[in-house]
């Protein structure tokens, strides 16, 4: 995957991340919460007034009295006034939250062949980051899929694969830790990538079965990243429990491994998930994934 040699990082302030996130019309979502009064105020402002020095100022009066500060990451249509998954306008970023192994995760990111490096890197506290690419041609449910594979794939938050996550703003001090450390922003990038620069594979067989290319890639993972036979067991698992017909799961996993390759691996897993729900109330070998399964697939047996 090629880098932007072109470009030279820089620090950004707020207002200045801010106008590199959004255009200066468009509408943002500002939330700030307070950890003493667990109070949560949200504003959505156009970027030029989220930008201006007396929203900033306002923003860092709540900083300063205990609140944490956050920025939406996708636009919000005109005249709305909530950052519901209706009224965002469009996908602009993907992201991930690291928050565990966060500099191993990072260095991953950065040396993987599979995805496009970061246009932003955010240090929001001692070895954690947020990971920000700008992006273009994406609907929601195919960020959301992109999002959730990133997280699975680089060891980030799951929770925050959604496309009206908000993520932290630089330039105000993280208030969940008990020692000052202001959230510093890196701009990295000017690219703005598409689906097809995303070349990993989908963490589900309920969304689609490429982002990007079918092309199996090397890449640098975290220590604890799980295997895709055990996502396919616990995905198996999820879908039968919520009652899912076992044909049709049985159908998506075989879709997404591929049948001539794995044959009996899709039926095998379902059946053995079932028999796991069937008898979960207690009995010992319902926890886990059957050693004799896990790796099956990926050993191509």
């Amino acid at each position: 995957m090629s880098r932007d040699t072109t470009f030279t990082p820089k620090s950004l302030s707020a207002s200045e991340y801010a106008r590199e996130l959004f255009e200066p019309a468009d509408n943002v979502a500002i939330l700030v919460r307070n950890r003493c009064t667990e109070k949560t105020v949200q504003r959505i402002a156009k970027t030029e007034t989220v930008a201006a020095p007396g929203f900033q100022q306002w923003l860092a009066v709540h900083n300063a009295s205990g609140s944490d500060v956050f920025v939406g990451m996708n636009p919000i249509k005109d005249g709305a006034y909530s950052r519901t998954k209706d009224n965002i306008k469009e996908i602009r970023h993907v992201y991930l939250d690291l928050d565990r192994q966060g500099d191993q995760s990072l260095q991953a990111i950065r040396n993987s062949p599979s995805i496009p490096a970061p246009n932003f890197v955010l240090d929001t506290s001692p070895g954690k980051h947020q990971v920000v690419w700008k992006v273009s041609g994406f609907n929601q449910d195919e960020a959301e899929s992109l999002l959730r594979s990133l997280a699975n794939q680089f060891g980030g938050d799951s929770a925050a694969t959604d496309s009206t996550r908000v993520l932290r703003l630089p330039g105000f001090a993280n208030r969940k830790l008990s020692e000052h450390f202001i959230v510093q922003a890196r701009h990295e990038s000017q690219a703005v990538h598409t689906p097809r620069d995303f070349a990993i594979q989908d963490d589900s067989p309920e969304t689609p079965r490429h982002i990007g290319n079918d092309h199996e890639r090397s890449r640098s993972l975290p220590v604890d990243h799980k295997s895709q036979s055990e996502r396919d067991w616990a995905y198996a698992k999820r879908a039968l429990a919520r009652g899912d017909d076992p044909e049709e799961v049985i159908r998506r996993i075989a879709d997404y491994r591929g049948h001539e390759k794995h044959p009996n691996y899709a039926r095998r897993t379902v059946e053995r998930a079932e028999l796991e729900l069937q008898g979960a109330s207690g009995h010992e070998h319902s926890r886990g994934t059957p050693s004799d399964l896990v790796g099956e697939a990926d050993r191509g047996q």
